[in-house]
Parts: C-alpha cells; structure tokens; sequence
C-alpha cells in the first residue's frame, strides 16, 4: 500500500486540510470554528476542503480549545429506582428521539443516564448541560447538578425554588379542564380520576386542575392513585375504581398504560365503552388507534417538548441564552376517538304500511 492511499483511509487532520487548501493551520481553525476576519470565500473553500477529506476535530481537542465535551446528559429522576423505567413509556421514548436529533445538529451527542446506578456513571461522563424530566420537589440530582456548576434545563415546570436554568412544558390545567368539558358535553355525570403519588409538576398540576373542575362544577371528587412507575398498581388502581359504589361515568387517565387498564377493568364489570363509561388517557402510543374501541388521547407534544429543551440547554452552554426567554409553553392536543362520543340513542322506523292498510 502506498503512503498516499494510507493517509486517504486515515482520519485528515488540520495539517491534512491547511496543506490541501492552501492556507495556514490557523486559517483552517478560523474557517471552521466562524472565528477571525476571513474572506467569506475563503472560508467556504476551507470547509469544502474539510468536507471532501473528512475532517472531524478530535473530541479531546474541541475540549482544550472549549472548555467544553460536546455531551449533554437526559435523565429522568421521579421514577429513579429502576434505571430505565421511563423508556417503556411512548412519551419518554419520543422526546429522546428528537432531543437526540436536536442535540446532533448542533454538533452535541445526548447520553441518557439513570437517575441512580450502583456505579457512579454521573462522575464519568463529562457533562456540558443536562436536561431533567419531571423533576421533583427538592430534586437531589438537579441541586448537585446546579452546585457543580452543570445547567440544567428541565422537561416539566419545577416546582417550588428548585434552581434550573430554563423550563419547558404544557399548561397541564387548561389541558385538563379542556378534557373534563369534553367528557362533560358528551354526557357524562361523574368524571374519575387515575392520578400518581409523585410531587412532579405534571402530576400535581393535573390533579389539581380535576379537582378544582370538581368544585366549579359541584362534583364530589372519585379519583384513585398510584405509583405511577408500577404497571400493577396501576391496574389495580383501575379495577379499585370501576369497583366503587359510586362509580365514575368518564375516567381520565394520566398516564400512558391507563387506557388499556381502563379497558381491561371495563370489561370485567360488564361495562360497555363508550355506553356505560366514556374514556380519555394521556398518551403519545399508537395503540390506542386500533383498541376495542378506539381510546381518546391527550397529546403533550413530546418532539417539540425534546427539541425545544435541548435548544435552551445549549444556548445556555454557548453563553446565547442573555436575554432569552427561559420558559416555553408548549400547546396540547385532544385527540378524539371513539371512547369519548357517546353513541346516539338509536331510533326505530316502522316500515311504510300498504295503501289502505288502515290496520
């Protein structure tokens, strides 16, 4: 092989582009880093030359030259006792995939860490920023994050004085008062609840905004909650809640396996939806399009909640983030099936009688 054929499959350097391109090492750093007073034409010629060689800069480099990895962390700590709990959930799953596409194209990599490990994974990875999901009250892992100096964007409004550096999230009290007038209007009487024992915000505003509906509307509260992370619990929870003597007519759901568990609770009880119990789940899965019926589902938006945190968290690691907003609302979506339209009653038409027949 010859030595020229061997530097083609190498990895280009600096020293690789400056020589094919003409310029100075330094020109070459300038070009691609937007630094220094370059001719425009100058600096597209270095990065084409940088593109047609395949020219990456070296992590450990971009770290001296920066002061910065290029790795921002994701994890989310309100369901921290088993490490990946939360990637079984549609939502989760979603707003990684678009965090990670958010991070890479502004040449960031994702890495998704447990909240707790047995091995202490935090203090080997290092972290520009982090984005944390739902964190709860008086979060240990965002206050050491915070004490470290690390910002921390977080998925879900923190509650209370927890010091994050930006938020994003819905506005959880419009979408379910907007839900509960939805199951009101198609008829139902006595709207329940499936709710979580966590303190995260999502949790707590929601609660909140059904029990505040409640009173508006002079319903006594029927709600029963769970630990959210238990696939179990949860479907006890729906059982424990269809078995009541003052059983709901509607029941929303907050969390993704609600729905199913509704289903499979409604049918142990002879229940028929949506005749007998209209039914709404959060959720961002596919599957309620083909349940026994079709199950509505609130939306919350997870890819434009992903893009959007990982946005702040890295015009907050560039230093872009002065005057900025550093706190987004991100709209919900109702999406409506057959779970929550009552059926109209039926009406039976005799058929026409003969002419004369005046039997």
């Amino acid at each position: 092989m010859s030595r020229s054929t061997g530097r083609r499959l190498g990895r280009a350097g600096i020293r690789d582009v400056a020589a094919a391109a003409g310029v100075s090492i330094t020109t070459v750093s300038d070009a691609l880093n937007g630094k220094g007073r370059l001719p425009d034409a100058t600096r597209r010629h270095v990065r084409e030359v940088a593109e047609r060689l395949g020219y990456r800069p070296s992590a450990a480099a971009r770290t001296l030259r920066t002061g910065r990895s290029g790795l921002i962390g994701l994890t989310v700590t309100t369901y921290g006792d088993e490490p990946f709990t939360f990637t079984e959930f549609a939502y989760f799953a979603e707003m990684a995939r678009a965090a990670t596409s958010a991070a890479l194209a502004r040449g960031y990599a994702l890495v998704i860490l447990p909240a707790t490990s047995r091995h202490d994974v935090w203090s080997n990875v290092a972290l520009d920023g982090t984005v944390v999901i739902d964190p709860s009250d008086h979060d240990p892992v965002v206050s050491e994050l915070v004490r470290q100096g690390i910002p921390v964007v977080s998925d879900g409004r923190p509650a209370g004085s927890l010091p994050v550096t930006a938020w994003v999230d819905n506005d959880h009290e419009a979408a379910v008062l907007g839900l509960l007038d939805h199951l009101s209007e198609a008829g139902a009487r006595r709207i329940g609840l499936l709710t979580g024992t966590t303190t995260d915000t999502y949790t707590r505003l929601s609660t909140t905004a059904y029990l505040s509906w409640c009173e508006r509307t002079g319903q006594d509260p029927v709600y029963e909650e769970y630990p959210a992370h238990d696939p179990c619990a949860g479907a006890m929870a729906a059982d424990r809640l269809l078995a009541r003597p003052d059983r709901p007519d509607a029941v929303y759901g907050l969390f993704d396996p609600n729905g199913t568990d509704l289903l499979a609770a409604a049918r142990r009880y002879g229940l028929r939806i949506p005749d007998d119990l209209l039914l709404v789940c959060c959720s961002e899965s596919n599957v309620y399009d083909n349940t026994e019926p079709p199950v509505t589902t609130l939306s919350l938006k997870p890819r434009r909640i992903g893009t959007a945190v990982v946005q702040l968290l890295i015009d907050a690691i560039e230093g872009l983030d002065a005057g900025g907003p550093t706190q987004q609302v991100i709209p919900t979506e109702l999406i409506v099936r057959s779970s929550s339209r009552r059926r109209p009653p039926r009406t039976t038409v005799s058929a026409p009688r003969p002419p004369g027949d005046r039997s």
